[in-house]
């Protein structure tokens, strides 16, 4: 009952900045979190950053630190990922996730995904 739909993907060069936005419908839980991961060619699905909706707490990986920004919209029920001075290696597939429950940074802990939109980023 729960459908996510991700936007904003696109090809930008070294340094640039994409804003990606997910859209929500169908919750009705109380606790529940929302997360962005990443998937490049022949690598695993990687944590990116997840937000508890209830409270707005975030964790974000290491890797993204300090560039990305994740953001919510409780009106439009919303989540939005801005990314800033990105690099070639963030070039991947980036997903959409939720779950019930708090922030939680294994892809196999969401049970909800959005169908995915390509960012590329070129040197």
């Amino acid at each position: 009952q729960v459908q996510l739909v991700e936007s904003g993907g696109g090809l930008v060069q070294a340094g640039g900045s994409l804003r990606l936005s997910c859209a929500a419908s169908g919750r009705t839980s109380n606790n529940y979190s929302m997360g962005w991961f990443r998937q490049a060619p022949g690598k695993g699905r990687e944590f990116v950053v997840a937000m508890s909706w209830k409270d707005g707490r975030t964790y974000y990986a290491d890797s993204v630190k300090g560039r990305f920004t994740i953001s919510r919209d409780n009106a439009k029920n919303t989540v939005d990922l801005q990314m800033n001075s990105l690099k070639p290696e963030d070039t991947a597939i980036y997903y959409c996730a939720a779950r019930d429950g708090g922030v939680n940074t294994s892809h196999r802990n969401y049970r909800y995904w959005g169908q995915g939109t390509q960012v590329t980023v070129s040197s």
